[in-house]
Parts: structure tokens; C-alpha cells; sequence
């Protein structure tokens, strides 16, 4: 199960969810995508909202592949060769 997380008015939502979508079709994998507003910051603290956008896949986060156990109500921020975005 692949479920994508943000909260409302996150400037890199869209362009995330497009990648995530580019890259699956890339690989052949024609899966479904929950995507799921998180709007307010106790549900956040419920589900453990590690930021938007988030990409979580069997529950885990891409990037740390474990579930996440804290919730940060923030834009999330990635580094990908060597690079913060």
C-alpha cells in the first residue's frame, strides 16, 4: 500500500505526488495511491505525521523505512545528493 501524506498549502505536494506517480509508471507498477490530507494537527499527532509530503510504503517512510513514531506539523525536507530540498 502506498499512501502519500500532506497538509494543505504545501508547496512541494504536487510536484511530489507527480514524481511518485512518474516513477511507478517508470517501473511498470501501476498501483493505487491513498493520498491523504492531513489538515489539522491532531490528527497529525494521531497518525504520527512526520511533514508534508510524506511517502509512506507498507506504513513505512521512504526515507527512513521504518513507521513513524513522532509527528512534526512542518514542511519536510529531503536531501538527495548532497543536495536539501
Amino acid at each position: 500500500m502506498i499512501e502519500f501524506l500532506y497538509f494543505p498549502g504545501c508547496p512541494n505536494a504536487e510536484k511530489t505526488l507527480v514524481n511518485l506517480q512518474e516513477a511507478l509508471a517508470e517501473i511498470g507498477r501501476n498501483e493505487e495511491i491513498i493520498v491523504r490530507e492531513v489538515s489539522e494537527i491532531e490528527i497529525a499527532k494521531t497518525i504520527n505525521f512526520p511533514g508534508s509530503p510524506t511517502i509512506l510504503i507498507n506504513g513505512k517512510d521512504i526515507t527512513t523505512g521504518e513507521k513513524p513514531s513522532d509527528f512534526h506539523f512542518a514542511c519536510r525536507v529531503y536531501e538527495f545528493d548532497g543536495k536539501r530540498t
